[in-house]
C-alpha cells in the first residue's frame, strides 16, 4: 500500500506565496520521479512541475520563473515553492509520485489527494 499525503493549501493574496509538500508512505523501494499538476474549476489537469531522483527539474512556462520544485529522497517528499502567485495559479493542486515498491513489481504513478489554492484579493 502506498499513500501521498500532501500538505494544506490556502488562500493567498496575489503576488503572495505559499509552500506545499507531499510525502510518500507505504510499501516503497524507490521514489524515482516527483512531480506536480492542477486542475481549475472547468479546465483539464495541467502538468506544472517535475523532479527527478537525480535533481532534474523542468517546469510548465505558466509557472516557471515563480515556482520551485525540489524534494528529499530521504523523506520521499516533494515540495512546491509558489511564489508571485496570482489569480490564474487558482486551482487544486495534485503530486504524482513515479514509484518502484519492490526489486519484482514495475514502475507505478501514485497521485495525492489534491490540496486547493486560492489566489484573491
Amino acid at each position: 500500500q502506498v499513500q501521498l499525503v500532501e500538505s494544506e493549501g490556502g488562500l493567498v493574496q496575489p503576488g503572495g506565496s505559499l509552500r506545499l509538500s507531499c510525502a510518500a508512505s507505504g510499501s516503497i523501494f524507490r521514489v524515482y520521479a516527483m512531480g506536480w499538476y492542477r486542475q481549475a474549476p472547468g479546465k483539464q489537469r495541467e502538468w506544472v512541475a517535475t523532479i527527478t531522483r537525480s535533481g532534474t527539474t523542468n517546469y510548465a512556462d505558466s509557472v516557471k520563473g515563480r515556482f520551485t520544485i525540489s524534494r528529499d529522497n530521504a523523506k520521499n517528499t516533494v515540495y512546491l515553492q509558489m511564489n508571485s502567485l496570482e489569480p490564474e495559479d487558482t486551482a487544486v493542486y495534485y503530486c504524482n509520485f513515479d514509484i518502484l515498491r519492490s526489486l519484482t513489481t514495475t514502475r507505478v504513478e501514485y497521485w495525492g489527494q489534491g490540496t486547493q489554492v486560492t489566489v484573491s484579493s
